[in-house]
């Protein structure tokens, strides 16, 4: 792809971000990748293409609509490298559409979009953005792309290219008028995503970080077959309910009828424990991923600190830490609460900002999830 149809690429970018859809940087590389996998010639190809990259929101649909019909209804960017790259193929039928030049497209599309301010934004501290950043952010946050890799379980499924023969269904079939004949039936493993179980702390010490934290958690929700949230400041409040709104602020409004103890002190022992003995029988199933988000700072006994992240370590696939304090260079987990659970984390993760949240979603679809 050449630099004509970048500029047009970052171009429509732009015009869709006027619309208020939240094109990130990443989304218009991706954007530009997905345009290796279609017929540049063909319309429809490229509106499918870009928009699958594009949307987030089922809300933006018709705003993509409008943008790329008044974009592309004048001209079409990629009609010329199309027809260079026909040309191309004729006397080199191995070169790829995105030739040598492709990691230097992707480049300088990096470098005129992440210019802009709202990667800005993303790369900064959460406790350092204004309101306008702020409200900047929980979009960023909300238009993250989340694929997260399906693992298999113990469950098997009729399925005509598994992997394994099924004799119990092969045996009934061959009960009848076509008995002579045995048709082995076949069946594999069925697929799904691993749960992801949420606690988030809203203790006066969180307080410039809790209410990201929750709008990452609607993101998750609206994004994932089987999430589970939990708060806790002095006691655990479950709010999953509250995050199937659509909308995140109605969400959020939600939560602050249902949370009654918003800046309180923190007791994380007493957290874990309530969710070892009341949730732990019916969530920890499917071996979940459990994702703590805290600063570690506790006014509880260490010592049941400790036991109650043994326990939750024990009854689920991996535990995930969320620290904002992570993110500082000179930072040290040397709190006593940390010091506790330190043992019992597989991963401890910085989060004060929307790169760092990005870099969470990524492991999530790593092999932290698949395993």
């Amino acid at each position: 792809m050449t630099a004509g149809p970048v500029r047009d690429l970052t171009t429509f970018a732009t015009a869709l971000r006027h619309r208020g859809m939240t094109i990130t940087p990443d989304q218009v590389s991706d954007m530009a990748r997905s345009l290796a996998l279609v017929d540049l010639a063909s319309r429809d190809q490229v509106y499918a293409a870009l928009r699958c990259m594009a949307i987030t929101d089922p809300a933006h649909r018709v705003a993509y609509d409008e943008e790329f019909h008044r974009f592309f209804g004048r001209f079409h960017p990629f009609a010329a490298t199309a027809e260079q790259h026909s040309n191309l193929t004729a006397t080199t039928p191995s070169q790829p559409l995105f030739q040598s030049s492709s990691e230097a497209t992707f480049d300088e599309i990096d470098s005129e979009a992440g210019a802009s301010a709202v990667e800005s934004i993303a790369s900064k501290d959460f406790a350092d953005l204004d309101e306008e950043e702020l409200a900047e952010a929980r979009k960023l946050v909300l238009s993250m792309l989340w694929q997260p890799s399906d693992v298999r379980t113990r469950r098997w499924a009729s399925e005509k290219r598994g992997h394994r023969p099924d004799m119990r269904r092969t045996l009934h079939n061959a009960v009848g008028p076509e008995g002579d004949l045995m048709r082995i039936q076949m069946r594999r493993r069925t697929l799904r995503q691993r749960p992801l179980i949420i606690i988030a702390d809203i203790s006066g010490s969180m307080d410039r970080y809790a209410e990201m934290f929750l709008v990452f958690a609607h993101a998750a929700r609206q994004r994932l077959r089987h999430v589970e949230a939990f708060t806790f400041s002095t006691h655990l409040t479950r709010i999953t309910e509250d995050l199937k709104r659509r909308d995140a602020v109605d969400a959020l409004a939600r939560m602050s009828h249902t949370v009654n103890d918003w800046s309180g002190g923190t007791k994380i022992g007493e957290a874990i424990g309530d969710w070892n003995k009341v949730w732990s029988r019916r969530m920890a199933r499917g071996g979940p991923v459990v994702m703590v988000l805290s600063d570690g700072w506790d006014c509880g006994d260490p010592a049941l600190l400790s036991a109650e992240m043994a326990g939750l370590s024990r009854s689920v696939h991996r535990v995930l830490w969320l620290n904002p304090l992570a993110a500082r260079s000179d930072y040290r987990p040397a709190t006593r609460g940390m010091q506790a659970v330190l043992p019992y984390v597989d991963h401890l993760l910085p989060a004060a900002s929307v790169n760092d949240l990005r870099g969470v979603v990524r492991l999530l679809e790593s092999s932290v999830g698949v395993k």
